[in-house]
């Protein structure tokens, strides 16, 4: 119902952005409308970037397409500054990902319908944008004024509203561990103090009543399942991550990459086990915090004593069998995960030293 993620930290505040089902299954009706006449504005985007390339023209600024867009709100139906904002979406989005021309939005692009605080009235449980009024699940108060927010669909088709909102400065954790943190499959995190968090896998649990809606072509049930799959590692994660920002004080994890290992036979379990999310949800959260968040590389980090740092762990896809090893040089006999752990925390304190 509530999904809470801090953006950036200010001198006093944070920014932080709420999110709300919206109650009415009509209003959709409306917002579907709405979400195409963004997809329109945002594609016009794509082929004015498109023609520039074409005739090797100077790449339209946000600047540019605003005035390319002037007047269009009245003939979508759309805000001045909801086209505005599309613009402006655009603009960022290509210079993030450097990127010569994006994707063009269609009839499977989620919706996506951003606004102003100037375009919206929130009153108690409802929102008024663009003449219509949309009622949605007040699950959290909202104390300081709005600064921008965005309608948002979901692959269920719900609809959500977006607040963006500036809030007091969370208190700093009281904590003080130093931990390591070494990502893996079967267990999500293994901690140098010797805790680990195990994956619950829950897609694997479920994949056979997945694989069975597909080949019944029951797509409604699967993408259902899919996105209950989701909530509850989203869910999970945030636990686990919030439990380990209260307790520390510098946190350091290991920079294993998602991306390419999702492209290889490991990839239903990598994309299961959901590193980049818990990655992500750990430094924002210690920003908030005051928690030292760090990705230092993890490369020999298996391979190496953490006691004595004499190289002679298990190497290649042969070791990874191997869950304990015995130090040639100081006989320690380590935990592979836990030594690795270590060393993340020890590069961590290293690249700390530097600065």
């Amino acid at each position: 119902m509530l999904n809470a993620i801090i953006f950036i930290v200010s001198v006093n505040n944070m920014i932080r952005s709420y999110r709300y089902r919206l109650k009415d299954s009509s209003s959709a009706l409306q917002l579907n409308r709405l979400a195409r006449a963004c997809n329109v504005v945002w594609n016009f985007c794509n082929e004015s970037q498109e023609h520039a390339l074409r005739w090797h023209q100077r790449w339209p600024t946000y600047q540019d397409l605003c005035t390319l867009t002037t007047g269009s709100g009245k003939e979508l139906g759309l805000h001045s500054q909801t086209v505005q904002a599309v613009c402006d979406q655009y603009a960022t989005r290509r210079q993030q990902f450097k990127k010569r021309k994006l994707r063009w939005r269609g009839k499977r692009s989620p919706g996506w319908i951003p606004f102003k605080a100037s375009g919206v009235k929130v009153v108690e449980d409802t929102v008024r944008y663009a003449g219509h009024v949309f009622r949605f699940w007040n699950s959290r108060e909202l104390s300081s004024p709005i600064k921008c927010g965005s309608f948002s669909q979901d692959s269920r088709q719900r609809w959500y509203v977006n607040f963006v909102v500036e809030v007091p400065e969370a208190e700093a954790t009281t904590g003080t561990r130093h931990i390591g943190i070494d990502l893996g499959l079967k267990t999500l995190a293994t901690c140098s103090d010797g805790r680990k968090i195990e994956a619950p896998r829950w897609y694997r649990h479920q994949q056979r009543r997945i694989a069975e809606h597909q080949r019944k072509k029951r797509s409604r049930q699967a993408r259902n399942l899919h996105a209950k799959i989701a909530n509850r590692r989203l869910d999970f994660l945030h636990k686990a991550s919030d439990r380990l920002t209260k307790e520390c004080e510098l946190i350091v994890v290991g920079d294993v990459g998602s991306a390419r290992l999702a492209k290889t036979k490991m990839a239903k379990s990598v994309n299961d086990a959901g590193w980049a999310t818990f990655k992500t949800l750990l430094s924002y959260k210690a920003i908030a915090r005051k928690v030292v968040y760090r990705e230092v590389s993890e490369r020999l980090s298996t391979q190496t004593c953490s006691g004595c740092g004499a190289i002679g762990g298990p190497k290649g896809r042969e070791g990874l069998g191997v869950r304990e090893w015995v130090c040639s040089e100081c006989g320690v006999v380590h935990d592979r995960d836990v030594n690795a752990a270590l060393n993340i925390l020890r590069m961590g304190h290293h690249t700390l030293a530097l600065k």
